[in-house]
């Protein structure tokens, strides 16, 4: 006779890890707004036409959704908003290229932070945080 394997449990960690890693994603996200916010002077000396209302307004509302996305962030689909709005902000190199490199700078900084969500994510599963043990 062969038994069936069931997999391991393990507890929980004793430390909330998606704690801090919320904490993490606010925070980049307030760099982020600081750096869209230093690109008005960038797009006001350097481009011909200086701060127009279409690049004013659209750099504000840009700077406006990143602060209140930085509120978001213990909902399940944060993430994945995030990094839908780095194309909203790579999208603002319409107004001056200096603006789309900024965005592409965050965009890798997003896609390394999902992969450490998908690492911590493997390890909760395998037990192997500190502070798990098997059931």
């Amino acid at each position: 006779m062969t038994e069936k394997s069931t997999p391991r449990q393990f507890t929980p960690p004793t430390n909330d890890p998606w704690k801090g890693f919320r904490g993490v994603m606010a925070g980049t996200l307030i760099l982020e707004v600081i750096v869209v916010a230093l690109a008005f002077p960038v797009v006001a000396k350097l481009t011909d036409a200086g701060v127009t209302w279409a690049s004013g307004l659209y750099l504000g509302v840009v700077v406006l959704v990143l602060i209140l996305l930085s509120g978001r962030q213990g909902k399940p689909h944060a993430l994945e908003i995030n990094l839908v709005m780095q194309a909203f902000v790579i999208g603002g190199g319409f107004f001056h290229w200096s603006i789309a490199v900024v965005g592409a700078v965050f965009l890798c900084v997003w896609i390394y932070i999902a992969y450490i969500k998908r690492d911590v994510a493997k390890r909760i599963e395998q037990g192997r945080l500190y502070g798990q043990h098997p059931v």
